[in-house]
């Protein structure tokens, strides 16, 4: 279980995370849509594993590729922001949130399925 420091942490984290792809989305997400769903930090603050959904789905593996290939330069940015009220910058995971695909495939499940009325 989570700490309330390492929940309070990790809000911040996503914050920061977020406004920094926000200043250039397609340097960081291309033509896809990123969106960072939360945002888990170990006990010692040192890592902090970042779970985004990407719409597109098909194009996901591309977004997770050039986020691990630039993810120094993030963690140098983020260390920019939250230098003043941090001492340590947590190194960065990023993940795969794929709770929405998840929902949608449980959706055409139910919707497929043939319940019959209620007698009264």
């Amino acid at each position: 279980m989570e700490s309330k420091r390492q929940i309070k942490y990790g809000k911040q984290l996503q914050k920061d995370l977020a406004e920094i792809f926000q200043k250039d989305p397609n340097y960081y997400f291309g033509s896809s849509l990123g969106t960072i769903t939360e945002v888990n930090v170990s006990p010692d603050l040192g890592l902090a594993r970042v779970y985004l959904s990407i719409f597109p789905i098909n194009k996901a593996e591309d977004v997770f590729k050039n986020l691990e290939k630039i993810k120094s330069e993030i963690r140098l940015k983020l260390g920019k922001k939250i230098g003043d009220r941090a001492r340590i910058v947590p190194e960065i995971a990023f993940f795969h949130d794929d709770t929405e695909e998840k929902a949608s495939k449980m959706d055409v499940i139910i919707n497929k399925l043939d319940i019959p009325p209620e007698k009264e």
